[in-house]
């Protein structure tokens, strides 16, 4: 059943261009300046490829960062020492079943000529890495001990700061699958706060000047029975001043919900139940008129790509690209200079790279 409403703005304009289409497993695209000309390129991971390369803006030249890396799961760049060049960490050897993941994660600097890369961790299921107040975060999938279907066991979330890259505990409260992560500062103290979300909902971890951190709870996302409870994939978004989050729901599900404050607590409306494995997620404002939409992407049934846009207190779905690209991740930048939101997607088993610059 399609939940979201059936009248429509005026549709966006996209049009699309085929960066890549050898990335078998593809996982996770990133817009980041790699080369310091100050346009956004294209970071691409695939976990069933060696090679971790990113494409150069605007010709998306093709370049390799390093080889002969096996099961790479997730990337995330950070100017460790502000030359104008990201250092990445990575997170590789990667399966699902805990007792087969080794988890490892690695350092990636360029000096000048080349990339090094040196193995910092070794934490089972490794999986989602993000920056946090000039750390590194970690987020694994599962903790050691889980076991499918259940996966019943504390799921940990830890941090390393460049430097000596001593872990650092975060929490390891959370419990069952932990699938996505987002960096935001939510109680506006100007410090960078992790939501997670897991079988066990929507949980913020806020960080504090001190070093500490503390964990509450926002919702407890699809209310059905553990495992198939809780929630996927989360971010956060703005209707103008007001603040909302999207979350696809359960583990690589079939919902979008939204959740909106009122009466003291996030009310959750869930606008579409109709994805098939839906894996991920972004709010930005493509239309520009202070309102965000909200983008989702999924890997199998339609393959879709997906815009849904508040109008008049319903949601609206714009198909941007079905049947093209099992969008695993994407990216949403200004790739082409115009001002207006573009958007990128890779593929997992259509192997591919896609770019849809807005019209």
């Amino acid at each position: 059943m399609h939940l979201f409403a059936l009248f429509a703005a005026a549709a966006l304009q996209f049009t699309p261009q085929t960066i890549a289409t050898d990335l078998k497993g593809g996982y996770q695209v990133i817009a980041v300046d790699m080369n310091k000309d100050g346009k956004p390129d294209l970071l691409a991971l695939a976990s069933g490829v060696s090679e971790l390369v990113w494409y150069e803006n605007p010709a998306w030249q093709r370049h390799v960062i390093v080889s002969d890396v096996k099961r790479m799961i997730n990337v995330w760049p950070m100017d460790v020492d502000k030359d104008g060049v990201p250092e990445l960490l990575l997170a590789h050897a990667f399966e699902n079943e805990a007792a087969r993941s080794v988890g490892i994660v690695s350092y990636l600097h360029f000096d000048g000529k080349g990339w090094t890369m040196r193995e910092i961790d070794r934490l089972t299921t490794s999986h989602r890495l993000r920056s946090a107040n000039g750390l590194f975060i970690n987020s694994p999938l599962t903790g050691a001990s889980a076991v499918a279907p259940e996966y019943r066991d504390h799921t940990p979330l830890v941090a390393y700061a460049p430097g000596d890259f001593q872990r650092r505990q975060i929490s390891v409260e959370d419990e069952g699958v932990v699938h996505g992560i987002f960096i935001h500062d939510w109680n506006r103290d100007g410090l960078d706060d992790v939501l997670t979300a897991s079988f066990k909902g929507i949980w913020v971890n806020l960080a504090h000047r001190d070093g500490t951190w503390t964990r509450q709870q926002i919702s407890a996302g699809d209310p059905a029975p553990w495992p198939k409870s809780g929630s996927s994939d989360v971010t956060v978004g703005h209707l103008r001043k007001e603040r909302f989050l999207a979350a696809i729901e359960p583990w690589h599900g079939n919902q979008v919900s939204i959740y909106r404050y009122h009466r003291k607590e996030w009310q959750r409306q869930v606008i579409d139940d109709s994805l098939t494995d839906g894996h991920t997620i972004h709010a930005a404002d493509f239309d520009g008129d202070g309102r965000d939409e909200i983008l989702v992407g999924t890997r199998q049934g339609g393959r879709g790509v997906y815009l849904y846009r508040e109008l008049k207190g319903a949601w609206t779905r714009q198909v941007i690209s079905e049947g093209v690209v099992a969008a695993a991740g994407c990216a949403v930048a200004d790739f082409n200079g115009d001002k207006k939101p573009d958007i990128a997607c890779i593929g997992s088993t259509t192997a591919n790279l896609v770019l849809w610059s807005q019209r």
